[in-house]
């Protein structure tokens, strides 16, 4: 019988995390709207792979060369989540690292994150996220956290160091330059960049 009690706790946990983070998805989306992201590329049309970086389509269609890094944020979500919940089931975690994930969309979709964005990175025509891409981000984000909760740390690790050395060579960005260049941007970085 206790078993059994077990199994159904178990069970209802799982699902309360699950709803949690649906609703978590749904706050990050109705969010963007009511910011007034616009939901599909002003093009109208959905692309599968946006492969221009300073052009109209980039950060509206389904993926692009910013995929990459929000799969690496689904790596490093996992790995907070194992350090700060470790007793929590992956559920738990999951909606810790789609709560980090949906304050990024919100956040890099805002007025003063566009402008810097304009300002101080390569992203000089930057005019945030559709909707549809800053969802998108986020499946990237659990696709991530979820190979990184299966694979072996090595391997999580390699493949990170993977798409930051290849976005850095195709379009001579990637996360932690992104980063660098949101928070301290390096004018000879910027320059590089700008070559391109």
């Amino acid at each position: 019988m206790n078993s059994m009690t077990g199994q159904s706790s178990d069970h209802s946990t799982t699902r309360f995390w699950l709803v949690v983070t649906f609703v978590i998805i749904a706050v990050q989306v109705v969010s963007q709207h009511l910011m007034g992201r616009i939901w599909i590329c002003e093009c109208g049309y959905v692309k599968l792979f946006e492969a221009g970086v300073n052009t109209p389509g980039n950060s509206q269609h389904l993926f692009d060369w910013y995929t990459p890094s929000h799969i690496i944020h689904g790596f490093l979500f996992y790995g907070l989540g194992w350090l700060v919940m470790r007793n929590k089931p992956i559920t738990a975690k999951l909606a810790l690292a789609a709560l980090i994930e949906a304050g990024w969309e919100i956040l890099e979709n805002s007025p003063i994150v566009i402008d810097r964005y304009r300002t101080a990175t390569m992203a000089v025509g930057y005019t945030g996220d559709s909707i549809l891409n800053s969802g998108m981000d986020m499946v990237a984000m659990i696709a991530g956290f979820f190979f990184a909760a299966r694979m072996p740390i090595w391997l999580t690790v390699v493949i990170a160091l993977g798409f930051e050395v290849l976005t850095a060579i195709i379009i001579r960005d990637n996360l932690t330059l992104n980063v660098v260049m949101l928070v301290w941007p390096v004018e000879a970085v910027r320059t590089w960049q700008g070559a391109l």
